[in-house]
């Protein structure tokens, strides 16, 4: 695929779901940058990540919708005159999902079930692309984790994404609707959630460097994760929505080689000229879901659209430390200080 894929989008009507939030912000950027119609329609139900900030610079080239995709009548109205949908609302706490599963099978998988409903009825010839998860795969069987892994969710916000995931995939055999789901791995970068602990431990630990506190690993931290940059993953949506060949299929999108986390806090406190690294013994509710070492192939995806990652991990965390270095107060409540969940 060449960038045609990015001319695709000039005064292409597209929508976000999730749109406030870290990918979808994120996106939302490349989107006006190309000349896109952008709607984004976001809940910002508090520590979920939506954030108005998300899209300063840019907010007076999108549309704003703050809705509830468990909202079956929004739905119906908002997916009528879009040609593209990023379908990016969810749930994205492991933990969380253990807690609370009720929410979590609302959010992720019933709430699927009414964008796609809306669709069906009221804009069949919509191209939806939704974001899955590498949790869908649970533990490993072998490295690197193709798409012909067995689906063995270790958690039940796994379950519901996998479900959500096989709805989309069902919608577009039977009913037309032309959709696609990316599986994505470890997405990091500028505009991230790290409030709190729950949605991704990467944010967190460059939270915890900038800040110079200790960072905490699980075990010996040598398991072995992969990273993408966000901006490589939001080209990954771009390229799955302008492709009719990514239709009825998933794909996984990964980092460009994997390291472990103690490398990885070792490069991060290096970055960040602050920081201490902590190892700890595993809390029994983490360790319980915890799914060792993971990392993508990306091959596949590669041979559809010619996607692949672009930005080194080392220059990455710095972008990421530097953006969290000035909007800090964006993203923390300065005075919450240490009582944040560590």
């Amino acid at each position: 695929m060449t960038n045609d894929y990015r001319s695709f989008y000039r005064d292409r009507r597209v929508m976000i779901t999730g749109g406030l939030g870290f990918i979808g912000s994120n996106l939302a950027r490349h989107l006006v940058e190309l000349g896109a119609d952008v709607l984004l329609v976001d809940s910002l139900i508090p520590d979920y990540g939506g954030n108005l900030f998300n899209i300063d610079g840019i907010a007076d080239r999108v549309r704003v919708n703050i809705a509830d995709v468990r909202q079956q009548s929004t739905m119906n109205h908002l997916v009528r005159d879009r040609e593209v949908i990023f379908n990016l609302a969810g749930q994205v706490s492991h933990i969380d999902s253990m807690r609370d599963p009720y929410t979590d099978l609302e959010i992720n998988c019933r709430s699927q079930l009414f964008i796609l409903e809306a669709c069906r009825q009221h804009n069949n010839g919509v191209k939806v692309v939704f974001a899955g998860t590498r949790q869908v795969y649970g533990k490993p069987d072998s490295l690197p984790v193709t798409e012909t892994h067995l689906v063995r969710p270790s958690d039940v916000n796994g379950i519901n994404k996998a479900a959500g995931e096989y709805y989309h995939l069902l919608y577009n055999h039977v009913f037309g609707i032309r959709a696609c789901s990316l599986r994505l791995t470890n997405v990091y970068g500028p505009r991230q959630l790290i409030k709190h602990n729950r949605q991704g431990f990467i944010g967190w630990f460059i939270r915890l460097a900038i800040e110079d506190r200790d960072i905490q690993i699980y075990g010996d931290g040598s398991q072995l994760r992969d990273f993408v940059y966000v901006d490589d993953a939001a080209d990954a949506f771009l390229r799955a929505g302008a492709s009719d060949l990514c239709n009825g299929d998933v794909f996984n999108v990964g980092g460009a080689e994997p390291i472990s986390l103690r490398a990885l806090v070792a490069l991060l406190i290096d970055i960040a000229g602050a920081g201490r690294v902590r190892y700890i013994d595993w809390p029994p509710e983490k360790k319980a879901i915890d799914i060792g070492s993971f990392y993508a192939d990306w091959s596949k995806f590669r041979g559809a659209v010619g996607w692949e990652p672009r930005m080194p991990l080392q220059e990455g965390l710095a972008r990421s430390v530097e953006y969290y270095r000035r909007h800090l107060s964006r993203y923390v409540d300065v005075a919450e200080g240490a009582v944040m969940e560590a």
